[in-house]
């Protein structure tokens, strides 16, 4: 089952006997298993049972999980990193007897909730026990969303919070925080509270009250200096000296995004695609988009030349030559300056 459908199962308190949470997105993986801990135990943490795989053998697991609970009706045991799933299993000092899994899968106690917690991006699924999981119990992959999902998936945060957005400020939402679910709840949540039930989320609204990260920040003063808007620069680098954010540090994050708008352009030139400029890059495919949509503003020759104004600032900070505020904003000066 995908994550959604897993998590209104769940909310819908249709629990399953055994789960199996596994994936690369920590941020899914957390949700359903907070959303399991409420639903099942309801406040009664005396019932719940955390092991580690790693450490833990299953068979010690399945008879804690056969073991009838002391307080209330139902236990919830939780065990993380089940290697055995792996194609490659982790060698451990301890055997897990495989068989008392798979006995138990077939006939799993009425008075137990055991959940998996694979964050692996694969499971080996030609193994008898992962097809014995996959049958018996509730499997919710829990993978990154795809970079064309992210606005439904937004859209359907801003329903569950009974509110609606204008589609700039889903722009802004997109470019500030780029793919960080959590950060992305967190901040929908906030905006929400802010203009209240069945209230409309504008993009001045959205500008004025997000928070602002290092990363997301970078991106804007390189829109600052593509609009050659020296007063947005600075007021972006002083918000980002409260955020404790070192100019040296920033030199390195102006330079990645520039190093980045300069290879895309030269790979455009070549004739790639924005997938292929991803495989290429290793970078994450938002990263590639943001640089399609800045390179059209520059030439080759500008980019190198704020690359060379980069690496000397870099060098004088570095050197002491001057102090590192002001050279910051020299630099930010000299940035914007005509080619």
């Amino acid at each position: 089952m995908s994550y959604l459908e897993v998590v209104q199962k769940v909310k819908n308190k249709q629990i399953a006997p055994v789960y199996l949470l596994y994936g690369s997105e920590s941020y899914f993986i957390q949700n359903i298993k907070q959303l399991i801990i409420k639903q099942v135990l309801s406040g009664e943490m005396d019932n719940l049972s955390s092991y580690d795989l790693e450490e833990t053998p299953i068979q010690e697991v399945i008879a804690d999980v056969e073991t009838y609970p002391f307080f209330g009706e139902r236990k919830l045991v939780i065990a993380t990193n089940p290697s055995f799933l792996k194609a490659k299993p982790d060698k451990l000092p301890f055997e897990h007897d495989l068989l008392s899994l798979q006995n138990y899968l077939s006939a799993p106690v009425d008075y137990s909730i055991l959940v998996f917690i694979a964050a692996y991006e694969k499971i080996d699924e030609r193994k008898k026990i992962s097809k014995l999981l996959k049958k018996k119990a509730a499997v919710a992959l829990c993978n990154p969303i795809k970079e064309y999902e992210l606005q439904k998936w937004i859209k359907n945060l801003t329903d569950q919070l009974h509110v609606t957005m204008d589609n700039d400020a889903y722009e802004v939402i997109e470019t500030e925080l780029s793919m960080n679910l959590h950060l992305i709840e967190n901040e929908l949540t906030k905006l929400a509270l802010y203009v209240g039930e069945n209230g409309h989320i504008t993009k001045q609204i959205t500008q004025e009250l997000i928070s602002h990260t290092s990363s997301s920040s970078s991106l804007r003063l390189v829109d600052a200096v593509i609009d050659a808007n020296l007063h947005k620069a600075i007021t972006i680098y002083k918000d980002l000296e409260k955020m404790k954010e070192e100019p040296i540090a920033l030199i390195g994050l102006l330079a990645f995004q520039f190093r980045t708008i300069l290879r895309v352009k030269l790979l455009k030139l070549k004739g790639y695609g924005q997938s292929q400029m991803q495989k290429q890059l290793q970078v994450h495919p938002y990263v590639i988009k943001i640089a399609l949509n800045r390179e059209k503003r520059f030439t080759v020759n500008h980019l190198q030349a704020i690359l060379d104004k980069l690496t000397n600032a870099d060098a004088v900070m570095k050197q002491g030559k001057m102090e590192k505020e002001l050279a910051f904003e020299l630099l930010l000066y000299e940035l914007i300056q005509p080619e």
